[in-house]
């Protein structure tokens, strides 16, 4: 979790892509749990230890897939006998009924691949400290994390439409941004199959499948699973169009963040200082995660110049972040076309859910064309039939 220091307030905790300013999400009055936190937190520390729950709020950016409380305990150290107060978040699973965006929410995976992050390399994440699978407490799973202070880039309005310290700041400043977000990201990919268990990510991981078919395979479930018996001819053409034009050849597969974003990232100063957000975590081939991150900046940018802004163009170009990541890796990457497109297409079934999750809480209309749930439908359409490729940020 993370606190947005030039806005005072919670920062979003990292749903996917572009969202309306409001999100209904399962509710919860953080004064009736912290009872319950209480009560759960002397089980996992011991009487001695005397914890009490001082503060619980829920905050208002509550993501879509999961629930967020930021909650102070003070306790009291065992084993020194001093009593100290902490900053924790806890990460709780939706119930199945507010119209999940995902399909399932395994918590427990989070927390053990972000933990496994966390010991295994530099890259900064938050300290993870409980795992609770029993739903009875707060209703569902969850998970508690140290809370880490910082800026996130905003989603709304997008960093790319101004008023931000994105926007405000220099182009230097925004290419160390750059370079600190695509080091953090080599640093999860230094996670490989060939040298942890990922088992847990991924269970058919160390089998002979291609890990990108396999990941095409469970986007394109996932995609079934959305549509239901409304299916989109958009998408139905546009996963046509992924298998037709599918790499013949990837690099080694590592642990992918699959949310590979800076709005999923938490600063100091330019510099990442926590990496959120792990719901999408699998086993892929780098590329998957470099094209992610080139699409997302990409739709924000679009969307601000659609509106007549100017944006900023120069950040997360393709070239550029092969040419940063290659130089902080180490490690030479393919083309991200296929990529950048893969990312689109999944955002666009991602999109459409969310869409809909809007209309079922009654914020929004449903569209004569199903296609129109996907915000960003011209920008699929350009990639199918080539002209979006013709921009010179691709050149």
């Amino acid at each position: 979790m993370v606190m947005n220091d030039d806005q005072n307030e919670p920062a979003r905790p990292g749903a996917v892509g572009s969202e309306p300013e409001h999100i209904t999400t399962t509710t919860r009055d953080p004064a009736e749990v912290e009872a319950v936190l209480g009560r759960w937190l002397q089980g996992q520390l011991g009487e001695e230890a005397s914890p009490e729950i001082i503060e619980c709020t829920s905050p208002q950016g509550n993501g879509m897939s999961s629930e967020t409380l930021l909650f102070t305990a003070r306790w009291r150290d065992v084993a020194t006998g001093e009593v100290g107060q902490h900053d924790l978040v806890a990460r709780i699973e939706p119930p199945a009924g507010a119209y999940p965006v995902f399909t399932t929410y395994d918590l427990a995976m989070q927390y053990r691949v972000m933990q496994l992050v966390g010991e295994a390399t530099r890259v900064p994440v938050p300290t993870m400290l409980f795992f609770e699978a029993d739903p009875t407490f707060l209703g569902g799973p969850f998970f508690v994390m140290s809370r880490v202070d910082g800026r996130v880039p905003p989603d709304v309005l997008p960093y790319t439409f101004g008023d931000n310290w994105v926007f405000d700041a220099s182009d230097e400043e925004r290419t160390a941004l750059e370079a600190s977000a695509l080091r953090a990201l080599a640093g999860v990919h230094s996670i490989s199959p060939a040298d942890f268990d990922l088992s847990f990510v991924d269970p058919d991981v160390g089998t002979d499948r291609d890990a990108l078919s396999a990941h095409l395979d469970h986007w394109e479930e996932y995609h079934h699973w959305v549509v239901e018996d409304r299916p989109s001819p958009l998408l139905t053409e546009a996963f046509s169009w992924l298998r037709q034009h599918q790499p013949a050849s990837t690099g080694d597969d590592v642990l992918s963040w699959g949310d590979s974003r800076i709005g999923n990232m938490m600063f100091q100063g330019f510099d990442v200082v926590a990496v959120l957000d792990w719901e999408m975590a699998s086993v892929a081939p780098r590329e998957v995660d470099l094209g992610w991150m080139c699409y997302l900046h990409l739709f924000f940018q679009d969307l601000a110049v659609d509106l007549g802004a100017p944006g900023l163009p120069a950040m997360f170009t393709p070239s550029g972040v092969r040419r940063v990541y290659e130089d902080v890796s180490g490690v030479q990457v393919g083309d991200l076309k296929w990529y950048i497109a893969y990312a689109a297409i999944r955002h666009g079934v991602i999109m459409r859910r969310v869409t809909e999750r809007s209309i079922f809480f009654g914020e929004n209309e449903a569209p004569e064309d199903i296609d129109d749930l996907i915000m960003h439908r011209a920008t699929i359409e350009g990639m199918l039939d080539g002209t979006y490729w013709d921009r010179p940020v691709f050149a």
